[in-house]
């Protein structure tokens, strides 16, 4: 996997998040996308609006998860491991994640957060996403990635990826991040280091999506650690 690892760590040091650039084909778009309406190989459904979540769904892949899918997951997980690492040295932390994403995964296992967090989100005309983090247990890998598998201004209008970051005795920062079909956003899943006049500090961070005002929109999500 081929990524401007330099550029990527550079931003997200910077801002809390960074784009990858297009990864995937559009075929490879589609083809995960359609996998959507299969009952197999998912371990659960989750229609937002009966949890206030937003409006539109998602569903979480079942291991083994789609080769794509894992292969993603694995490669991603090295270079970011290292990110992660250097943002828990400059926060103070003694914890430090592993080089390897199995190991993490077994970290995980063995605190009892055993279900695959991988999921496929769907929305349609009227869905979004209400600002979030995915921590999903005691364990949990800093960093995570989103994928978009539809074109905008073709297959759909609206559904920007906004991340809102809380920034300490100022009003919260929101921003887009721009992304075209194929393209990942690689972002901080609950907070970053940043530097100020008092040396490093947190700033929290939450994600969602704008409403989709037509068409459909949907989005292939890679977390590295897995859920209780």
């Amino acid at each position: 996997m081929t990524l401007d690892w330099t550029r990527i760590g550079a931003e997200l040091d910077a801002r809390g998040w960074a784009l990858t650039g297009q990864l995937l084909r559009p075929e490879t778009c589609a083809a995960i996308a359609d996998l959507y309406p299969r009952d197999e190989g998912f371990r659960s459904r989750v229609v937002m609006a009966r949890h206030g979540f937003g409006r539109g769904e998602y569903k979480y892949f079942s291991y083994p998860l789609p080769d794509l899918v894992q292969r993603l997951r694995q490669g991603l997980y090295g270079p970011l491991a290292q990110i992660a690492n250097r943002w828990a040295e400059r926060l103070g932390q003694d914890q430090r994640f592993p080089e390897a994403l199995d190991d993490m995964l077994a970290r995980c296992h063995a605190a009892g957060q055993v279900r695959p967090t991988p999921l496929l989100l769907t929305y349609g005309p009227g869905d979004y996403n209400c600002l979030h983090q995915d921590l999903y247990g005691e364990h949990v890998f800093p960093l995570q990635a989103a994928f978009l598998l539809d074109e905008p201004g073709r297959d759909f209008e609206g559904g920007e990826f906004v991340i809102v970051e809380q920034r300490p005795r100022q009003q919260s920062a929101p921003q887009v991040a721009p992304l075209r079909q194929g393209e990942g956003v690689i972002f901080a899943v609950r907070e970053r280091p940043a530097s100020g006049t008092r040396g490093v500090h947190r700033r929290m961070l939450r994600h969602g999506v704008s409403e989709v005002r037509s068409g459909r929109r949907r989005t292939l999500g890679v977390i590295f650690h897995d859920a209780t």
